[in-house]
């Protein structure tokens, strides 16, 4: 599982355009990002895609990958929500899951084999199938429920504030509102909508408000 984590995140960052520590955009993750170090002993590393989509993810290794895409339609409190969501997947071990699930179904099954304890190395056409496995994973209710709290506390504890789990959902409402019923299967890879954002956003909202946590100026 390690190598093959390994391997996929490789190939991802070599089959994408992996922007340089001087631009902007990493520049401004960087900046986001600063103080979130690690998560249950696991080191993060954090890298931009240049590339349109709106997507982000998480891998079991820690390797967090942000599109440029997705950070042109947010704001800074609403990228730090989707980083803290997807810390939590990791921290659930959620991540390491969905790769085991996707491994298992689609490189998999076209033949990976093991000589004595090392296991095979993937090929590009398994790769490839491993990462459109993995962009159709979904997770549970109650994971992405977890997730959202791990998030929220992670995001607090890093001296970030926690509202920015229910502006990043706000976020994916509007833009799921906006693309209309069945056009928004590409933003359903950052949440699932189950349970539905709305009930995500009164959740985390109304326990920042308990917690006495002031709402950023956006949220207002």
């Amino acid at each position: 599982m390690v190598q093959y984590v390994q391997e996929y995140i490789q190939w991802m960052d070599e089959h994408n355009h992996v922007l340089p520590a001087d631009d902007p955009y990493v520049i401004r993750l960087n900046s986001l990002s600063a103080g979130l170090t690690s998560v249950e002993g696991i080191p993060l590393n954090f890298k931009v895609y240049n590339v349109v989509d709106v997507n982000a993810f998480a891998c079991a290794d820690g390797s967090i990958r942000v599109f440029a895409g997705l950070m042109d339609i947010m704001s800074d409190e609403e990228l730090l929500g989707v980083i803290g969501h997807e810390i939590g997947h990791v921290a659930h071990k959620d991540s390491k899951k969905a790769f085991r699930q996707a491994l298992l179904t689609s490189a998999l099954l076209d033949g990976v084999a093991s000589t004595g304890s090392k296991a095979a190395s993937l090929t590009d056409s398994q790769l490839g199938n491993l990462g459109e496995a993995l962009a159709s994973a979904t997770y549970s209710q109650k994971q992405e429920r977890d997730a959202d709290d791990y998030g929220y506390e992670f995001l607090k504890q890093a001296g970030k504030n926690p509202w920015a789990m229910s502006l990043s959902f706000r976020k994916l409402k509007q833009m799921q509102e906006e693309a209309g019923a069945g056009k928004s299967s590409k933003l359903n890879q950052l949440f699932s909508t189950h349970p539905d954002l709305a009930t995500r956003i009164r959740r985390m909202e109304e326990r920042a408000t308990a917690e006495g946590i002031a709402a950023p100026a956006q949220a207002e």
